[in-house]
């Protein structure tokens, strides 16, 4: 929590609204967040999945949990809603995302653009950029409020054209986009793109069918690094989380620096 956010509401804990909040990174930031004193909105598209997370969370902090699509508009308006009941949001965190638009998860990971159905990657764009903008959109007021910040997940795949995620990284390279612009537009906010990496996740894992991926690092490695663009207000901008963790690492012992993330 910062200055401005505790000067916004003094006698009550921030909120966060962190989407794709069940597992992976999305989770690991939840419990961090939770852990610093934060009230959470939390959704995934996964009801038992979220539920546990919502029972985990709930041991430390007020936490709202609602399962459903960032794609769905009513569901984006619930989550808006929630925040808004619980204070405002001061943190928005955009991590939901999908591989491929497949229905199927790990169904066909890494389609070639020649050969991706293009319902499945309409889905792709609607999930991985405009229901971020979307919901953006809506708890702006609420951002606005408290001096607040949008994080937004990208990946490497937004800027190396990696064969099979083409779909993917183009979805990711638009709110890569959004987020520079959104930046220039609300210079009192704080609005990041954050590339976490590789991170151990089942994400990683899909894209990647019988890959070996136990040498990557956990989500939970790269929370903290996040945690300081929050706690610092960082300037607006697109990191990498490798460098995030190089600049903080002479503060904190070499086994406890972070290049971890997700693609």
């Amino acid at each position: 929590m910062n200055a401005a956010q505790r000067t916004a509401a003094p006698h009550t804990a921030p909120v966060a609204l962190v989407t794709g909040a069940s597992r992976g990174l999305g989770l690991a930031l939840a419990r961090a967040l939770a852990a610093d004193g934060w009230q959470l909105v939390i959704t995934a598209r996964g009801a038992a999945a979220l539920a546990a997370a919502e029972a985990d969370l709930a041991a430390v902090t007020k936490v709202v949990a609602l399962p459903g699509s960032v794609v769905d508009d009513d569901h984006r308006a619930h989550l808006a809603e929630a925040a808004e009941r619980l204070g405002g949001a001061s943190l928005l965190v955009n991590n939901a995302g999908t591989l491929n638009g497949a229905p199927a998860p790990g169904s066909r990971p890494l389609p070639r653009l020649a050969d991706h159905p293009l319902p499945d990657l309409l889905e792709t764009f609607e999930v991985n950029a405009l229901a971020p903008i979307a919901l953006t959109q809506l708890v702006l007021p609420q951002l606005r409020g408290h001096a607040g910040a949008v994080l937004n997940i990208s990946s490497d795949a937004a800027v190396v054209p990696y064969a099979g995620w083409g779909g993917y990284g183009a979805s990711k390279a638009a709110l890569d986009l959004a987020t520079a612009v959104l930046a220039q537009e609300e210079p009192e906010l704080r609005v990041w793109a954050v590339d976490p990496g590789s991170m151990r996740t089942r994400m990683l894992q899909e894209a990647g069918p019988g890959e070996d991926i136990s040498g990557e690092p956990l989500p939970e490695e790269v929370v903290p690094v996040l945690l300081g663009l929050v706690r610092d207000r960082t300037p607006s901008g697109r990191y990498l989380a490798e460098d995030l963790a190089a600049q903080i690492a002479p503060a904190a012992p070499a086994a406890q620096a972070t290049d971890a993330g997700d693609r």
